[in-house]
């Protein structure tokens, strides 16, 4: 079981360390076409209108905010399934297991919100952006550490997997709590029917798929139109989807080995292809000063290093957790600094912050610097770290 268990993690790092490069390949492609002779055509493949229609329910978006909102939310339900497994029987299963990156992401989110808000404290029309630098993207990290080999430990790997699900928790309930807009109190209605149906089928001991997507879709198009991000319609019915069955089969797992693909690579490319995109006309360097921008920059960089790295280090002192077997300081501190590459996440956070283009477009530069100095930094000190003991290979 355990043998099982561990193959299917390092499957999953795998297939992530992979999504990591295609990441960065759609981002690269998003910046190249936006500061050259095709930027008319990328800005207008991201508008193309895009309309479903069924009697007199029309949901009617440019392309952009289909991927947003539409793709993004398989995302979440992605993020939802491997949540509930990782709870039920996972790295999060227990006190013990949960402790460490428990703690490490408290600090990773807490310190750089609290970096951000400090440069921007004397701008409160900039204060919504405050969770944006609270994010890490798994994908992006995970390929970095892919690039190290033997010199990033597989410990290491299952710690900053860890560490990234508690921090998808943390974004979750932050678009929940601070992201939502006015209310449609019958949208909302509905939405609680289709939530409270989901669970019903789960008690029962449906093992479909079916019918939770079915319910699934009809939960997001009234999150959509209660004024709710409609992304956490996603995370809602993956809880609902059933782990184990009475005939043996996991329903839950099924899905997430289908959709793991999907998501790695054709969604988050997507995402970053649509969202990357920072013109660099009339770019200067004082502009990476302004405070929306360094806020995001500096609580990705300084922030997260000394959430992640500060937190672990403070709840091993004081006997509350217990460094990683095969871990050294030196690696823990280059793990850290890679949880400043928040690129997926913060720019999705960002979008929902703001409404203002100046604005937006600032938060891209200051997430893509902070990301790049951060995994700069990671890769850095995880290439030349001492290790304590000799480690497997990856």
């Amino acid at each position: 079981m355990v043998k099982k268990m561990r193959t299917a993690l390092q499957e999953f790092i795998a297939l992530e360390s992979s999504a990591g490069i295609i990441l960065f390949g759609a981002a690269l492609l998003a910046m190249v076409a936006i500061n050259s002779m095709f930027s008319p055509y990328y800005l207008g493949f991201l508008d193309i209108p895009v309309a479903v229609q069924f009697g007199g329910l029309e949901i009617a978006k440019p392309l952009a905010l289909w991927i947003n909102d539409g793709l993004m939310a398989i995302f979440f339900f992605l993020i939802g399934l491997e949540v509930k497994r990782e709870l039920l029987e996972g790295q999060l299963s227990t006190i013990e297991q949960a402790s460490l990156p428990a703690i490490a992401a408290i600090g990773g989110m807490a310190i750089p919100a609290l970096i951000f808000v400090y440069f921007n404290w004397n701008m409160p029309e900039n204060f919504n952006g405050w969770a944006i630098p609270a994010a890490t993207d798994i994908a992006f990290a995970l390929g970095v550490l892919a690039l190290l080999g033997k010199h990033a430990p597989v410990s290491l790997k299952i710690l900053l997997l860890a560490i990234a699900i508690i921090d998808d928790i943390g974004a979750i309930l932050i678009i929940a709590l601070f992201y939502t807009s006015e209310v449609s109190g019958v949208s909302l209605l509905l939405a609680g029917g289709g939530t409270i149906l989901l669970f019903v089928m789960n008690r029962l001991g449906v093992i479909r798929t079916a019918p939770y997507i079915l319910v699934g879709i009809f939960l997001w198009i009234c999150v959509l139109k209660s004024g709710v991000h409609a992304t956490l319609a996603g995370v809602i019915a993956a809880l609902a989807i059933p782990l184990n069955a009475k005939d043996g089969s996991s329903p839950l797992k099924h899905l997430e080995h289908i959709l793991h693909p999907w998501a790695a690579f054709l969604i988050l490319p997507l995402f970053a292809f649509a969202n990357a995109g920072v013109s660099l006309a009339g770019l200067r360097l004082d502009d990476l000063a302004a405070p929306l921008a360094l806020g995001v920059a500096a609580g990705l960089v300084v922030g997260k290093q000394i959430g992640v790295f500060g937190f672990i280090f403070l709840a091993t002192r004081i006997g509350l957790v217990k460094r990683p077997d095969g871990v050294s300081w030196f690696q823990l501190y280059g793990l850290a600094c890679l949880t400043g590459i928040g690129f997926t996440m913060s720019l999705f956070i960002g979008n929902l912050a703001f409404a203002e283009p100046e604005q937006i477009e600032t938060v891209k530069l200051g997430v893509m610097s902070g990301s790049l100095v951060s995994g700069l930094l990671g890769f850095c000190f995880l290439r030349w770290a001492p290790m304590t003991s000799p480690v497997r290979p990856a």
